[in-house]
This record gives structure tokens, C-alpha cells and sequence, in this order.
């Protein structure tokens, strides 16, 4: 008489038939060693990945950070120090033709000395210009000194090579110069001082309004003449508000509001799913084709790129102007914005409906707007400018950290 074997039977006997050699194994056991082993031994030190050890490198690395930033103020510093002054015949920073393409606006108060962050953003400016040549002949810097003080050192010395609007020379200015003022309506009046001086100084296409903290990448001048000219020239773009520059990398994340970057992630799956079910598939010798292994594999990537830092993926978008991604714009930050002449002037009227307050600053103000007024605004992906400041001019912060 036959008896029927147990359901613990049956479980015994399944699992004796796995081997070493069995999918299942070699799948869990690349799993184990690239969550538990590989990745986070190779991206502890990695600041924007989930594997990164905040509680061993953060001091450290934040102290190296500070030290290099020093570094790179003082030789900043030299740099001015050493160009003759733009007093002669031929300016040394470049200056653009009498109605330029694009104004570059730096937004400087007088912050942390020793530093020199300002200087370090338009040095960087000032040599990729160079670079550059005849092909941003259009191009023209612009200083917009908004320190109350007159004690703003770097300002003076570039005005020496820089055309400089101060705000808080001479007498008060159409936004006022109330001491009463909190920090965020006041960097808020700033802002649309220095927008609409960009405009009524040189009535430009378009206005890069950069703060004194945000240097800009290498690419930052090929890719922005590929998406004036060539991407926004779509009519979804062309009435854009404004474009950002720089996203915080910590936001960067597919698990986070935006929506679009769930369908980026599920494609990151797709693509890499099945290249990788064909890699193993090859060196496995396995026969044929498996649709829960492809599964496996894309999940395995989704999972990879996401818990290493998609901050990181984005980087190989610098391979060429047109790979970079063009996205519907997020609330936070505003270290390098856009705009269009005309959208601008819009920005300034919106702006001055709109009063800040802590928890309400510009960058959410401006954030607001959109769904308030029906306009659209998108950011560039990877950045096109480094957030170098870790002395934040509205809040004192007597311990900088990078997190």
C-alpha cells in the first residue's frame, strides 16, 4: 500500500537536488556577494550611494573637502592677482558684443574668508571662456554684488576685470533697503535685483544666474549651446520658465517624488535585464533562454544602480552634448538658473506677488509659481555646475559637513 510523501518530504528531497551548478544557487550566491560583499566594500566612500558609511568618512571626508576648497580659493585668488588689469586695450575677461546672446550673472555676498568662492566660480568662468574662443563671442560676465557691507574684498578686486552692479551702493534701489528685512525675502529682492539688472544692462536672449558657490563643469558651455539651439528649440521647451542647472545629487535618487524617474528605472531594467540574462547565459552554458532569469537580472540591476547612486550612472551622460536628459524641474535649488529674456520678465512680476519667509524661500517660491500661473520649468541632468559652498549664507553652520 502506497503512501503519499509528506509535504516536509518533499521539501527535503527538492532541496538535496540543488547543486552548486543549479541556477537558483549561482543566482542567490551572486546576490549575497554583490549586496553583502562587492558593493559595499567598492562604494563605503562614495557619498551619494546608500552604501556609503557616513558614520566612518563623513568628518573625514568633509575636513579634505574643506582643506582642498581653501586650496583652490588661494589659487583663485592668485589668478586675478596676476592678470593685468582690464584697464588697457585688450579686456581680459571676455567681454561679448554690445547685445550678447547669453549674460552669465554671478550673485556674490561676502561669506566665509579664506575661501574666496566667488573668486573660484569666476576664474572657472573666465577660463573655460577662454577656452571657448570666438565661438561664445556672445557671451558676457556679469557681477551682481548684493553684500550690504562695503567689507565684500573679492568684489572689489573683480571689479577690476568684471562689469559689477552693486546694490547697496549709493542710494536705495527700487526693492528698499529695510535692516528689517528676514534673510529670505531679502536674498529674494537680491535675486530680482540682480535678474532685472542683467536685463536692463544688456538686454540679452537669455540670463545664467549663477550663485557665488556653484562652479561650473567643463561642459557646461558646449552643452548649453546644444540645448538653446537645437533642444529648445521644441515648442514643449521653447516657453519655459526656466531651466536649472543643478539638482542636489542627494535627491537624485529613482526613489523619490518625481515620476519620471520610475519609468527611467523600470527602462534601466529592460535594457540591462536582458544583456546580462545573455552573459550568464553564455559563461553558464545554460541552453536556452529563461524568462524568470531575465526577471531576476533586471531587478538586480533596478536594484544595483539604485542602492549605488544614479548620481553616479548619470555621469556617463557627459560622453556628449546630446546624451544629456532634459526633465520636468523639481523644487530645490537654485545655484544656476536659466532663463529667457521674456520669461524673465515674467519671473520678475511673479516675484514680486510672492513674499518669503524660513520654510518659504526663492527656490520654492519660484516652485509655486508654476502650478499657480500655468508655466513649465525643466533641469538639465547631469549637472553643469558643482555646489561647492558648504557655508551657507542665510543660516550659520559652525560645523560644514558634505551630508
Amino acid at each position: 500500500m502506497s503512501t503519499s510523501a509528506s509535504p516536509a518530504a518533499m521539501l527535503l528531497r527538492r532541496l538535496r537536488r540543488l547543486s552548486w551548478g543549479s541556477t537558483a544557487v549561482q543566482l542567490f550566491i551572486l546576490t549575497v556577494v554583490t549586496f553583502g560583499l562587492l558593493a559595499p566594500l567598492a562604494c563605503q566612500r562614495l557619498l551619494h550611494s546608500y552604501f556609503y558609511l557616513r558614520h566612518w568618512h563623513l568628518n573625514q571626508m568633509s575636513q579634505e573637502f574643506l582643506q582642498q576648497s581653501l586650496k583652490e580659493g588661494e589659487a583663485a585668488l592668485h589668478y586675478f592677482e596676476e592678470l593685468p588689469s582690464a584697464n588697457g586695450s585688450v579686456p581680459i575677461v571676455w567681454q561679448a558684443t554690445p547685445r550678447p546672446w547669453l549674460v552669465i550673472t554671478i550673485i556674490t555676498v561676502d561669506r566665509q574668508p579664506g575661501f574666496h568662492y566667488v573668486l573660484q566660480v569666476v576664474s572657472h568662468f573666465h577660463r573655460l571662456l577662454q577656452q571657448c574662443g570666438p565661438q561664445c563671442a556672445g557671451y558676457q560676465l556679469f557681477l551682481c554684488n548684493v553684500e550690504r557691507s562695503v567689507s565684500h574684498l573679492d568684489a572689489k578686486l573683480l571689479s577690476k576685470y568684471v562689469p559689477v552692479a552693486n546694490r547697496y551702493e549709493g542710494t536705495e534701489d527700487d526693492y528698499g533697503d529695510d535692516p528689517s528685512t528676514n534673510s529670505f525675502e531679502k536674498e529674494k529682492q537680491d535675486y530680482a535685483y540682480c535678474l532685472e539688472s542683467s536685463l536692463q544692462t544688456y538686454n540679452p536672449d537669455y540670463v545664467l544666474m549663477v550663485e557665488d558657490d556653484a562652479v561650473p563643469e567643463e561642459q557646461i558651455f558646449p552643452v548649453l549651446e546644444h540645448l538653446l539651439r537645437a533642444r529648445f528649440a521644441e515648442p514643449h521647451l521653447r516657453d519655459a520658465l526656466y531651466l536649472k542647472l543643478y539638482h542636489p545629487e542627494r535627491l537624485q535618487h529613482y526613489i523619490n517624488p518625481e515620476p519620471m524617474r520610475i519609468l527611467e528605472w523600470v527602462g534601466v531594467g529592460m535594457v540591462l535585464g536582458p544583456f546580462l540574462t545573455w552573459m550568464y547565459m553564455r559563461f553558464a552554458s545554460r541552453p536556452a533562454f529563461s524568462w524568470p532569469v531575465m526577471l531576476f537580472f533586471s531587478l538586480y540591476s533596478m536594484g544595483l544602480v539604485e542602492l549605488v547612486g544614479r548620481h553616479y550612472f548619470l555621469e556617463l551622460r557627459r560622453l556628449s552634448p546630446s546624451l544629456y536628459n532634459v526633465v520636468p524641474a523639481s523644487e530645490c535649488c537654485t545655484p544656476a538658473m536659466l532663463f529667457p529674456a521674456p520669461a524673465a520678465r515674467r519671473t520678475l512680476t511673479y516675484l514680486s506677488q510672492v513674499y518669503c519667509h524660513q520654510g518659504f524661500g526663492k527656490d520654492t517660491a519660484l516652485y509655486s509659481l508654476l502650478r499657480a500661473k500655468g508655466e513649465r520649468a525643466y533641469v538639465v541632468e547631469p549637472n553643469l555646475v558643482k555646489h561647492i559652498g558648504l557655508f551657507s549664507s542665510l543660516r550659520y553652520n559652525f560645523h560644514p559637513r558634505l551630508l
